[in-house]
């Protein structure tokens, strides 16, 4: 009889530990889809979904529940970032790293730069572009192994020969080689499906291209267009075939122009877009993704002697002031803008940044809340899952001290996050 309740009890126990309960209690409840802000609110969660909202502090009924006092926080969905590069943080070393790090080096860098953005709100990522470690940190966060956000890839980026994201810019010619489309370096249409299909291949969630010149690469130009728009064509389609979309990095209003017309549903950075070019992505239904931050950074950093190789530095000081307000021109010509900041090109962690830098330039700070939240999970095709706090969401939430539609740089100093309804932080 002993051993039956004994049993019993062990059961009894299993179960509530699998099926754990947790109580938030909710001084503010920001809604992301209606843009309110609601009062004393409790969200209960089970397992690692949102099980549902109630009115008022609830108390549990279960003595195996957990409560988490968040009366005194603003509470709101997990944020997404539409553009980041988990594998790096770029520093004076940053072009040697790239010769002198083994892959095992660049994944446990980037276990510490997963975890700091988790750890300053960001649930879920968009990683576009590093060597392709980038898909084995997300299959570790996936697993459980390593703590960071959801991570969906691109891989490696596509670039033409000599292009934005050609690995070997800049290196010797012993070392220059004729990498292609494996490597992700393509110059014809044939190359261009074949680089899609070894980006899937690899495990790539998204394919990222770079449609112009770059600013940090080691080439004469920054804005230059670098993809026929034969090849983008053929690339979006392959990849339409493959379940993904493409996003291409692009500063030159050309390149873009290719981009749209060939299919692209993000451009990132955006920096000289004209006012067409504006238009066709309405036309187009393309979206885009500002990434202020990086632009604010490569200009400071421009500025430092030596930081960057000289054939950067004049790209760098041009482009950083003309991103914000190309993003102040596009938002209020009704351009469709997800949330993204380029982290990577400057500290992880600083993401929360972005969203002064949009309220600065006119986009109300709302609406630059929801850019990161019910936008990007659209865009994901996770607008069911992610992206706000509703019954049968992941359990992605997050608290900072102040309403941030009065204060935007709370947004910077986040003070709990709780992903798939496991806390990773609280301060309390």
């Amino acid at each position: 009889m002993k051993k039956i309740f004994l049993l019993f009890i062990t059961v009894f126990f299993m179960q509530n530990f699998m099926a754990q309960t947790t109580y938030i209690l909710c001084g503010k409840l920001l809604d992301t889809k209606s843009g309110e802000i609601a009062t004393k609110k409790t969200i209960i969660v089970k397992e690692n979904k949102i099980y549902k909202v109630m009115d008022g502090y609830v108390s549990p009924k279960s003595v195996t529940a957990i409560t988490i006092d968040l009366k005194d926080k603003v509470v709101m969905a997990g944020l997404i970032d539409f553009h980041v590069h988990i594998e790096q943080e770029f520093d004076r070393n940053t072009r040697l790293n790239s010769y002198v790090l083994n892959e095992a080096d660049v994944a446990f860098n980037s276990v510490g730069f997963a975890k700091t953005t988790l750890l300053n709100g960001f649930t879920t990522v968009r990683d576009l572009g590093g060597s392709g470690v980038n898909i084995s940190i997300r299959n570790a966060i996936n697993a459980g192994k390593i703590p960071g956000p959801r991570v969906f890839t691109a891989g490696k980026s596509l670039a033409t020969t000599g292009g934005h994201a050609d690995p070997t810019n800049g290196s010797s010619r012993k070392l220059i080689g004729n990498p292609g489309p494996k490597e992700g370096v393509v110059n014809s249409v044939d190359d261009a499906k074949k680089a899609v299909r070894q980006r899937y291949k690899n495990g790539a969630d998204c394919i990222k291209i770079t449609a112009t010149g770059g600013v940090l690469s080691v080439a004469k130009s920054g804005d230059n267009p670098q993809f026929t728009i034969e090849e983008i064509k053929a690339i979006c389609k392959t990849a339409n075939d493959y379940g993904m979309y493409v996003a291409a990095h692009a500063h030159g209003d050309e390149g873009m122009r290719r981009a749209i017309i060939g299919g692209v549903k993000t451009i990132e950075h955006g920096t000289y877009m004209s006012s067409e070019t504006m238009e066709l992505m309405k036309k187009h239904d393309a979206y885009l993704v500002p990434t202020i931050t990086a632009g604010k950074e490569v200009e400071e950093k421009a500025k430092i002697p030596g930081f960057y190789p000289d054939i950067v530095v004049p790209k760098a000081l041009a482009v950083g002031p003309q991103i914000q307000d190309t993003f102040a021109k596009a938002y209020k010509k009704g351009v469709g803008i997800a949330f993204g900041t380029d982290a990577g090109v400057f500290k992880h962690g600083n993401n929360g940044k972005e969203f002064g830098f949009m309220v600065e330039a006119g986009m109300p700070a709302m609406e630059a809340i929801q850019s990161a939240t019910i936008t990007n999970a659209m865009l994901l095709k996770m607008e069911n899952e992610i992206g706000q706090i509703q019954s049968g969401f992941f359990a992605d939430i997050i608290a900072v001290d102040e309403d941030p539609t009065k204060n935007i740089a709370t947004m910077e100093k986040v003070v709990f996050v709780m992903k798939n309804g496991k806390v990773y932080k609280d301060e309390k």
